[in-house]
């Protein structure tokens, strides 16, 4: 499915251009790239590369033109947004929008694999490592391990080994940001984990808009 046309993470060192070992032909660039760009790209793709190192290669060297996003922005005064650009069997793309002081709760990604890369303003990626689970019971206790900060230079992936982790659009940022998601596989529900409680739920996910389209 082409919609318009219908956690932890980590940060690695530079990785080689498109076209070398971290990506298919074709070329990257530093230039920004149109969204249409990025995804024909993108869908370049076998399974056999979405690996952590390949893709996050693949955002460094194709940044994305902001202008090229506005027809699948939108944006809430409550809540971030999501906004299904592209979708496929084998990854999804979304742009998130964020109004300063926005989160998104301390969350896992459904043991898939998970790319983020901010082409507008900055975010705070928290990382959470796990002290005490019981499935039973859904008793959890977290502690923080790393945090990062995403801008438009610096993309990054969820560790698989260490994949909770938080969200969040500062308020002494001070501006709006943009975010955009490669989730692979897709998927439609997380485990969002209560810190106070200390507990975890299982929580549905909904697109807010599917190319461009309100749902």
């Amino acid at each position: 499915m082409r919609a318009r046309e219908g956690s932890g993470v980590r940060s690695e060192p530079p990785l080689p251009p498109a076209g070398g070992e971290g990506g298919l032909g074709g070329g990257g660039s530093s230039r920004p790239t149109g969204i249409d760009r990025f995804v024909a790209d993108l869908d370049r793709y076998p399974e056999s590369r979405f690996t952590v190192s390949q893709v996050l290669a693949f955002l460094r060297t194709h940044p994305v033109d902001v202008d090229s996003l506005r027809p699948y922005l939108c944006w809430d005064g409550r809540h971030y947004t999501r906004n299904l650009i592209h979708k496929t069997a084998l990854y999804e793309l979304l742009a998130l929008c964020w109004e300063p002081g926005q989160s998104a709760a301390v969350h896992n990604h459904a043991g898939q694999l998970c790319w983020m890369a901010v082409p507008r303003g900055r975010l705070s990626v928290q990382n959470y490592r796990v002290r005490e689970i019981d499935e039973a019971t859904r008793h959890c206790e977290l502690e923080p391990s790393e945090r990062y900060e995403m801008n438009p230079t610096s993309p990054l992936a969820v560790d698989p080994g260490e994949p909770i982790h938080d969200v969040v659009n500062r308020p002494e940022y001070g501006e709006r940001a943009i975010s955009l998601h490669i989730y692979s596989k897709p998927f439609d529900r997380c485990l969002v984990y209560d810190l106070e409680r200390g507990r975890y739920d299982e929580r549905p996910l909904f697109y807010t808009t599917v190319a461009g389209r309100p749902l």
